[in-house]
């Protein structure tokens, strides 16, 4: 579990079409970091973030939730663990000074 956990913290550290000939790899959350977060840019978001776990098939996102704090955006949500059937609720702060933070 730690691994699959460790991959999604890696593709969230990789900037939307910053991976060399994977223009559709990464999270857009770095590029909007500074915006109001509106309902609009929650939903937006939210996708992101369940097309990012679910890109591993060995999880599956459920129950997302964005939400700001102090200088930045967090993510709360519950991973379930293929074949395990295991969920663990997981926490992701996106700052705008320190990066990524969390799980």
């Amino acid at each position: 579990l730690q691994l699959i956990k460790q991959d999604i913290l890696n593709h969230f550290h990789i900037r939307l079409g910053e991976r060399l000939e994977q223009p559709n790899f990464g999270t857009i959350i770095w590029d909007v970091l500074f915006e109001p977060l509106t309902d609009e840019l929650k939903d937006i978001l939210a996708k992101d973030v369940e097309t990012i776990i679910n890109y591993d098939s060995r999880v599956r996102a459920e129950q997302i939730i964005i939400s700001t704090y102090e200088s930045g955006i967090q993510i709360e949500c519950v991973l379930v663990y293929y074949p395990y059937n295991i969920q663990e609720a997981i926490q992701l702060k996106f700052d705008k000074a320190n990066g990524l933070s969390g799980m």
